[in-house]
């Protein structure tokens, strides 16, 4: 009797700890990637579950992630709506929070840029769900857009201690929207044409207060400068994340294998020849069928309805020796000459 309680306490302490262990297995899933390192000069690294790494190009960036450049290091990171960001030397963000679904209605991005100059180019989450972007001094509502954030080093004072943000045209030359919050959440401003910025400091009142700054041509070609890092550290980071989740994709890739063509239109077929001078359009279209009874003489159409010549009558040869009472024999393509009547 005292062996079979010791062993159902046995048993009934091991189903506990199993038990146990499931849930904090189901509370704390392992995090997929949000994004990638598209682009890379000099030094920078990632801080994540309190471990400080090196990062390189093609390495995957989660949810949480501490993104920081050296003295000399500049980093483009694209995130999977294509958001992308241009970190210059000295440049500190964290990505707070990513959710991203294609097609999805609670799309949520939020970053938050600790000091340094960042260049970023908003995606989808901006144009389709909520992208915001904290600093020290304010929040800001990204609507879809393209932006320069300058963010000061912790303890500057006088004038470099204002956060400086500005907007600018996107690729195809639409201009976007930046909200302008407060941290206290009251609205400071709202930027709506391109070229256009605020310099934000605290208030004499406390606070902080939002007041337009005028940018030199000389400030705006850096900044276009910056903004076309970010378009080519896109460009490079969209291919990476559609790698990294299509591995079949990436197989063939990394074989140097074509992709698969698409399948084609019902009632068509691809031209698969190798690329090089133009050979004709890409779909070949049927020939027209020829009347059997075509003189040998007659042109062959060409390709395409267009170029088909016109069938007129049959060429005729010269007429013959006449028959008496002056009459034309006449000669039948293709048969052999009737014999004349005597």
């Amino acid at each position: 009797m005292f062996g079979f309680r010791k062993a159902f306490k046995v048993l009934a302490l091991g189903g506990m700890l199993l038990w146990s262990g499931g849930a904090a297995a189901q509370t704390a899933p392992k995090s997929d990637p949000v994004g990638s390192v598209a682009t890379l000069r000099g030094g920078a690294s990632v801080t994540r579950n309190a471990a400080t790494s090196a990062l390189k190009v093609k390495d995957a960036i989660f949810k949480g992630d501490v993104l920081q450049t050296a003295v000399n290091g500049t980093l483009g990171i694209t995130f999977d709506d294509g958001t992308t960001f241009s970190l210059q030397p000295n440049s500190r963000i964290v990505v707070d929070d990513f959710v991203y679904r294609d097609h999805g209605t609670n799309n949520i991005a939020g970053f938050d840029v600790i000091r340094g100059t960042i260049a970023f180019v908003a995606s989808a989450v901006a144009k389709t769900g909520d992208m915001k972007i904290v600093t020290p001094a304010a929040t800001i509502g990204i609507r879809g857009t393209t932006g320069v954030i300058e963010v000061p080093t912790a303890g500057a004072t006088g004038a470099a201690a204002q956060s400086t943000i500005k907007l600018y045209p996107d690729a195809d030359g639409r201009v976007g929207r930046i909200e302008l919050f407060g941290r206290d959440g009251r609205s400071l401003g709202v930027l709506t044409r391109a070229v256009t910025g605020f310099t934000v400091r605290a208030a004499s009142g406390g606070g902080f207060a939002a007041v337009a700054v005028l940018i030199s041509a000389s400030e705006s070609d850096r900044d276009f400068a910056l903004v076309r890092q970010a378009y080519a550290a896109q460009r490079i980071g969209r291919q990476l994340n559609l790698q990294r989740r299509d591995p079949q994709r990436q197989n063939l890739l990394q074989q140097n294998r074509p992709m698969p063509a698409p399948p084609a239109p019902r009632g068509q077929r691809l031209n698969l020849l190798p690329s090089g001078p133009s050979i004709g359009p890409t779909l070949l279209q049927p020939q027209p069928t020829l009347p059997a009874t075509l003189p040998p003489n007659t042109p062959t159409p060409q390709q395409g309805p267009d170029t088909v010549p016109p069938l007129g009558p049959p060429n005729q040869s010269p007429p013959s020796q006449p028959l008496p009472g002056g009459v034309p024999t006449p000669t039948v393509p293709s048969l052999p000459r009737l014999p004349l009547p005597r």
